[in-house]
């Protein structure tokens, strides 16, 4: 396929990648001065989306996303398929798919999860949404980028569920930060409580494949100085984003309002920012009980 790529930082740029290496023909933009191997960089995002098969976008925000896809839309042909992999409110994901069925293109929201690591190894999980063409045209290429795809509905439902998944991620590694300190203040050994947790009905994906805890469970982030695999700002970005939509569909998610408030103060009082999500647990070894 033609396939025009933009947006091309950590996780865009290897991205493109795999896809010019599985032989695809990749024409790429980025608003920074980036080169990917085996891609050919445009001077504009039209550019690179004119006579595209395919236009793939991994963007920072919604606000972003609809000025670019404005720029985009025009440029692709009749048919083609815009497929937005970036993280964004819901409603700009259906404003965008809108304005692209509109315009006689496919459209697919198709946020990811997997990280910077999961970009480089092709391993990424993708959650789609967006019409059965769409999903079909867009699905050969999930299978170079990712180890799965699964198709969530129709437009917007890619981001309902990565919001929904992350925002359960949150209120869990808060949860399992908050046992291993309290552990810790009850004189509770660290492995003796992973190996009892992990095994037990507390286990979670926090505890027994991303533990918080430095040399206990499989290496993560703990181990090399909560260096981000997946940094307490983009955490809590995804919290920001699934409490607007919870708002918008008038749900009632305490826990998930209660994950956004410590993020945003670990990240933008606590010195969270460029940590990764779970050095909320070194936060909480440090607090008492009653502590503002």
């Amino acid at each position: 396929m033609k396939i025009g790529f933009i947006g091309l930082g950590n996780m865009g740029g290897p991205m493109a990648a795999n896809l010019a290496e599985a032989g695809h023909d990749v024409t790429g933009f980025d608003m920074a001065p980036v080169q990917i191997e085996g891609v050919t960089m445009a001077d504009s995002a039209a550019a690179a989306a004119s006579g595209a098969d395919v236009v793939i976008t991994m963007l920072p925000n919604g606000q972003i996303l609809r000025a670019v896809a404005s720029d985009l839309i025009p440029a692709m042909d009749k048919g083609a398929a815009l497929v937005d992999c970036s993280t964004v409110d819901v409603d700009s994901a259906r404003s965008v798919a809108q304005q692209a069925e509109d315009a006689g293109l496919l459209a697919v929201d198709a946020p990811v999860s997997g990280g910077v690591g999961g970009a480089a190894g092709g391993t990424l999980t993708f959650m789609a949404g967006g019409s059965d063409a769409a999903f079909a045209k867009a699905a050969p290429l999930f299978d170079i980028m990712g180890q799965k795809a699964v198709h969530c509905g129709a437009a917007g439902a890619g981001q309902a569920a990565k919001i929904c998944n992350n925002m359960i991620l949150g209120v869990t590694m808060i949860a399992t930060c908050e046992a291993f300190a309290l552990a810790d203040k009850l004189g509770l050994d660290r492995q003796k409580m992973f190996d009892v947790v992990s095994t037990s009905s507390g286990y979670s994906w926090t505890m027994n494949a991303y533990c918080p805890a430095p040399g206990v469970g499989p290496q993560s982030p703990a181990d090399n100085g909560y260096k981000p695999g997946f940094a307490a700002d983009l955490m809590l970005k995804d919290l920001r984003l699934s409490q607007q939509a919870a708002e918008s569909a008038d749900a009632d998610t305490p826990m998930g309002q209660l994950a956004q408030a410590l993020y945003a103060q670990f990240v933008e009082n606590e010195a969270g920012t460029g940590m990764d999500f779970s050095a909320m647990l070194p936060r909480f070894e440090k607090r008492h009980r009653g502590d503002a």
